[in-house]
């Protein structure tokens, strides 16, 4: 019989692009959204857990559910702190109980954005706002569970699926022929469908290598952009493609003001996932291409 491996959010833009994935005969994913699970009620994450399936403990956990309404959460704190830091620390007890990995999803939004070049696995942590210290507080409380954990940090997660900085732009150029866009906060998209990838070649590692040990690693495609010049990119190749064009132009941040402050260096390091797991991000501009081919088709 297949074992088991829980996958939470499924219904978001990783699991939507970890359904697509191959699992191979031994493994059997279980994918559970909102409405089977919900992340604010513990004491159902710790029986689903401890339950197990099949009669067997859970081969790995992938918790990639979350409360992701960054500026709502400067105001639905006590939400945002049971979905992003209760619920990691319920599936942590539980698979510290088990003897079963927690595959953990993470955020850039756990440093403050403060720093030149990009960010490495072990530099100090201090988020700036609601969502990222609710983050922070998942990733201190797996850390402190005894479970055998690897928590994946990522950023600017964009697909074919869902609301994105990618879909959005689509959307208004469609209607407009200029927009102003930030361009003093840096970092590198991320392709949902790479993600998804990384997290399944770790959780398999985890689950069939009793002897990997915990660790904290980075994840996004490679490259640096900024906002201003990632949606010019987007419209650039949507117009290849015969989709939308639109003009950018570049403001500061602060000419856009949001409830919750943005980090302004979200530029995350590769090093770690690099050597631990052998997984090499490609290129984000690449990474674009194949979600613009998949909304728009390939470029003419």
């Amino acid at each position: 019989m297949a074992q088991g491996i829980l996958i939470t959010g499924s219904t978001g833009q990783l699991g939507i692009e970890m359904r697509r994935l191959d699992w191979t005969n031994v493994f059997h994913p279980v994918f559970l959204d909102r409405t089977e699970l919900d992340l604010t009620d513990a004491a159902a994450i710790v029986r689903l857990v401890e339950d197990g399936y099949g009669g067997a403990p859970f081969a790995a956990v992938v918790n990639a559910g979350a409360y992701t309404a960054v500026d709502r959460a400067e105001t639905e704190q006590i939400l945002a702190w049971e979905t992003n830091a209760m619920a990691p620390a319920a599936f942590a007890e539980a698979c510290a109980k088990t003897g079963t990995p927690l595959i953990q999803l993470s955020t850039d939004y756990v440093f403050s954005g403060e720093r030149e070049g990009s960010w490495e696995v072990d530099d100090e942590t201090k988020p700036i706002n609601v969502y990222g210290a609710s983050k922070l507080g998942g990733e201190l409380a797996i850390r402190a569970s005894g479970a055998r954990h690897v928590i994946i940090r990522t950023a600017w997660v964009v697909s074919a699926h869902g609301q994105n900085f990618l879909k959005t732009m689509l959307k208004l150029g469609a209607s407009r022929d200029a927009l102003n866009v930030v361009a003093d906060q840096f970092g590198s998209p991320t392709s949902a469908a790479d993600l998804a990838v990384a997290v399944q070649t770790i959780a398999l590692a985890m689950a069939r290598d009793a002897k990997l040990a915990s660790a904290t690693v980075h994840f996004s495609n490679a490259g640096e952009t900024h906002w201003a010049d990632f949606a010019s990119e987007i419209f650039r190749q949507s117009a290849l493609r015969g989709g939308p064009f639109a003009e950018v132009g570049p403001i500061a941040g602060s000419d856009y003001p949001t409830p919750a402050k943005r980090p302004s260096n979200s530029l995350l390091n590769h090093r770690e996932i690099e050597a631990r797991f052998g997984i090499v991000p490609r290129p984000w501009k690449v990474a674009l291409g194949d979600i613009l081919d998949e909304l728009l088709g390939a470029a003419k």
